[in-house]
């Protein structure tokens, strides 16, 4: 009986967090009457693909998740490669001035979004990078990088320095002692600091709206905007039919990379 308040509690946050999935996959096979016509919480009268198949062909869902996939796993393995190295040379490698660029990427982090998408767009358009997917992997790489340095640069921190003494003393050069022994070292910071950037990247709005011009790179959060008919009409079965794929392929990438975080811990646990 003393576990009964608990389990409640578990109970009415699994309600809280499962059933707004469950309403959102129900009402993603209603009809557009049955949105017009019926209560939001009633049921669909049949569980049919017809919203899905619209949103992917009418709608260009595939365009829009393709345009979303090149503009987000390169901007992913950017931030990764640089973030780590950077972070490696700023707490692991003694020079001179690496306290004062370690500030500089900080400073970065407080610098809002909103000051740099005009004069980005100005650069990109000048420089002929407009109406393509680079502008927004250039952006996406340069805003991730602060967070990315910082927090692998405090990673690397928590490694013990005789490691890298030891790796030099066996002859190890910088590049092989980051990439045999600090890299996989600090794997599961890196899947973590991954799992970030890929929801930040993917769920972004503001930077895809103000750099995708045309409708063929719209990303998927953009082109969410578009499922309304003339006169400002939503279609709302194949609305939700397009968030439903959204929302289910961003949880399962989740569920993924999640197992290989928990995974990389448990190893790391066993280790002297």
């Amino acid at each position: 009986m003393r576990k009964l308040p608990v389990r409640v509690l578990v109970g009415v946050l699994l309600v809280v967090e499962i059933y707004p999935l469950v309403w959102l996959l129900l009402s993603s096979f209603k009809s557009q009457n049955e949105f017009l016509t019926e209560p939001s919480w009633a049921l669909p009268s049949q569980l049919n693909l017809d919203n899905y198949v619209t949103a992917w062909t009418d709608g260009n869902l595939g365009t829009y998740v393709r345009n979303s996939i090149l503009a987000t796993f390169p901007s992913l393995v950017m931030i990764i490669l640089l973030g780590v190295a950077a972070g490696f040379a700023l707490e692991v490698l003694v020079w001179k001035g690496r306290n004062q660029t370690l500030l500089l990427f900080l400073v970065g982090i407080m610098v809002p979004g909103q000051m740099i998408l005009l004069p980005l767009f100005t650069v990109y358009f000048q420089v002929g990078l407009a109406g393509t997917l680079w502008p927004l992997i250039i952006t996406y790489t340069a805003t991730g990088l602060p967070l990315t340095v910082f927090m692998m640069a405090t990673f690397f921190r928590s490694v013990p320095r005789e490691v890298f003494e030891a790796a030099t003393l066996d002859g190890a050069s910088v590049l092989r002692a980051f990439w045999s022994i600090g890299f996989p070292m600090v794997r599961n910071a890196v899947f973590t600091v991954a799992l970030v950037q890929f929801f930040f990247i993917w769920n972004d709005l503001l930077i895809a709206l103000t750099f995708t011009t045309d409708q063929n790179l719209r990303t998927i959060q953009v082109g969410l905007l578009t499922f309304s008919g003339e006169f400002g009409q939503t279609a709302y079965g194949p609305l939700f039919a397009a968030i439903c794929i959204n929302v289910f392929g961003a949880l399962a990438i989740y569920l993924v990379l999640n197992q290989r975080i928990m995974k990389g811990l448990t190893a790391g646990s066993v280790k002297g």
